[in-house]
């Protein structure tokens, strides 16, 4: 799932490629807006907020979308051959004179009111990369329900708006906890990090074509799609299992040396080791 930097990357090419120019040409693919038309409005910006896309156009209107697992918005230069995936999966088509934007495979596209985004965002907790960032009240809004295991209170964005699974087992390994242990037994001086350490591995990453929380040339990540190879620091078989996170259950990876806390109970199952592509976040 893209998570808060890779939203972020999209955001500026859509911005660079669109804001402040005429739209020639309108598409959603979407029943409730297929006769939407938005030609002959400029595009005034395209901005982020955790993952979700706001792209507002001349005339108070905004079209929000958000790519969950497999959504992706495309530009080409006018006469470039499309290749996001075949015509029956794009669901927008926004054209100037000289660049397309083509959003493939978005679950949530709808066109509102600009003045109307909060109720869209609005439940967000502070952006890890946006203005409004605020580390004392992430840090408040985890610690809410201190009972909640960590992993699945970071994936909630009304905590924090950005972090993803990537980011979850990420964070818990750098943390020295697994994902299991209740956001209240946190030791205070590691919990007092968190909201910092968050932020820093989202803006090292936000301008990276492959995402790296390590520092390492030859390893992009500590944990996370690594299992059951063996951990960076002791070389323990990194571990896999399914965590929930309110929604649905997500693949989820740990230390069982390196992290404290924890873990799932013996015979839950072991998550599906991601295709090490998604970790490259493409130009366009």
């Amino acid at each position: 799932m893209p998570e808060g930097d890779t939203v972020w990357q999209t955001a500026r090419r859509l911005h660079t490629a669109l804001a402040g120019k005429v739209l020639s040409r309108s598409d959603l693919r979407v029943p409730k807006y297929a006769t939407a038309d938005l030609t002959g409005r400029t595009v005034l910006d395209v901005t982020p907020r955790g993952k979700h896309l706001l792209t507002r156009i001349e005339g108070g209107l905004t079209l929000h979308s958000h790519l969950r697992m497999d959504g992706s918005w495309k530009v080409y230069r006018n006469g470039e051959r499309w290749s996001g995936g075949p015509a029956h999966q794009i669901r927008a088509i926004l054209g100037t004179a000289d660049r397309t934007a083509v959003g493939y495979r978005l679950p949530v596209l709808e066109l509102i009111r600009t003045t109307d985004e909060h109720r869209t965002v609005g439940h967000l907790g502070p952006d890890l990369l946006g203005p409004d960032w605020d580390p004392d009240q992430a840090l408040a809004n985890l610690l809410s329900d201190p009972a909640r295991p960590l992993g699945e209170a970071l994936l909630d964005q009304r905590n924090l708006a950005g972090i993803g699974n990537v980011y979850k087992s990420e964070l818990c390994f750098l943390l020295r906890v697994t994902p299991w242990l209740p956001v209240g037994a946190l030791p205070e001086d590691r919990a007092a990090r968190l909201p910092t350490l968050a932020k820093k591995l989202l803006e090292a990453n936000r301008d990276r074509p492959i995402r790296s929380t390590t520092g390492h040339r030859h390893h992009d990540l500590f944990v996370y799609g690594r299992a059951p190879r063996p951990c960076l620091r002791c070389h323990t078989s990194i571990r896999a299992a399914d965590q929930g996170d309110g929604s649905r259950e997500r693949p989820t990876y740990w230390c069982p040396t390196c992290q404290t806390g924890p873990a799932p109970l013996p015979g839950t199952p072991r998550a599906a080791r991601p295709n090490p592509r998604s970790q490259r976040r493409t130009p366009n």
